[in-house]
């Protein structure tokens, strides 16, 4: 499914609790809201294992390393707001349903001055356990900052 209206009740419920969050997943009745920003809070659940298999999710920006976590964490439809090219191409990939409002080439740094540094890790690998790794090695570094 790419950017059509979805019927899944927990892709509907996570939509419309997102405005005013980063991060919203829902699966049945559970909710698990987030406010941390770039892809810390779907990585922060992937580090603690938290279980979110069959979970929908709601993000403000999603682009290819969030869409890797997503694969990674099993999560079965995900709603950005905003969407880069190379994260609908690798959730579609791994048959993810997937809709947005804005499809961008490119998911900016937080300055808005280059390409994320996120995405430019994860650029050249379409492994899900490569860019995992990738990606959470590069987050324990900012935290060592």
């Amino acid at each position: 499914m790419t950017n059509t209206v979805s019927t899944n009740k927990d892709i509907i419920k996570a939509k419309k609790i997102l405005p005013g969050h980063s991060l919203v997943l829902c699966k049945n009745e559970e909710l698990i809201i987030s406010d941390k920003k770039g892809i810390s809070a779907i990585a922060d659940f992937i580090i603690s294992k938290k279980s979110l298999c069959g979970f929908s999710a709601a993000d403000k920006v999603i682009g290819k390393a969030a869409a890797i976590l997503f694969i990674k964490a099993e999560i079965k439809e995900v709603f950005a707001e905003t969407l880069s090219v190379g994260g609908k191409e690798i959730l579609e990939k791994h048959n993810i349903a997937v809709s947005y409002n804005t499809l961008t080439e490119n998911i900016s740094n937080f300055n808005k001055t280059d390409i994320c540094p996120m995405e430019k890790l994860v650029s050249k690998t379409f492994d899900i356990e490569i860019g995992t790794d990738l990606l959470l090695k590069k987050l324990n570094e900012f935290k060592k900052v």
